[in-house]
C-alpha cells in the first residue's frame, strides 16, 4: 500500500490482480480544492504499476469537490485508450445525485463495494 496526497485529497493505493484500488479520502475538508491534478496523478500511479484498471473508493465523501467529475471523465477516457477501465464505489446518495445531474451515471456508475465494481455489476450498456 502506498499513500499520496494531492490538492487536499489523500489517495491510498492497493494493488490487486489486474486492478488498482484507490481509496480517496479528504485529508482535511477545508483543504479540498478543485482537483486540477487528480486525473494526472491517478494516471501516473496507474502507469507506474502498468495497470490501467482502477477502482476509486469514495465512501468518505459527503460531497464532491468542484471539478471532480471533469477529472474523472478525463481519467476514464485515458484509461479506455489503453484498454483499461475506471470504476467507482461507495458514493453517498448526494454524490450519486451529482453524477445524475451531470448525466454521467451511465458512464461512471456507482457500485456498492469494491467487489461489485471489479465484477462490473450493473455495467450493462456503459461500455466499460
Amino acid at each position: 500500500m502506498t499513500v499520496h496526497v494531492v490538492d487536499g485529497l489523500q489517495m491510498r493505493v492497493d494493488r490487486g490482480p489486474n486492478w488498482l484500488f484507490v481509496k480517496l479520502r479528504p485529508k482535511d475538508i477545508l483543504e479540498i480544492q478543485a482537483p486540477p491534478k487528480i486525473a494526472d496523478e491517478l494516471w501516473s500511479i496507474s502507469s507506474r504499476h502498468f495497470i490501467y484498471r482502477l477502482v476509486l473508493e469514495m465512501d468518505e465523501f459527503e460531497s464532491l469537490p468542484s471539478g471532480m467529475m471533469g477529472q474523472l471523465v478525463l481519467l476514464q477516457e485515458r484509461l479506455a485508450q489503453c484498454g483499461g477501465a475506471l470504476r467507482i464505489c461507495g458514493l453517498s446518495p448526494e454524490c450519486e445525485e451529482v453524477l445524475h445531474e451531470c448525466h454521467l451515471e451511465a458512464a461512471l456508475p456507482n457500485h456498492a463495494t469494491r467487489v461489485d465494481a471489479v465484477k462490473g455489476s450493473d455495467m450493462v450498456g456503459t461500455g466499460l
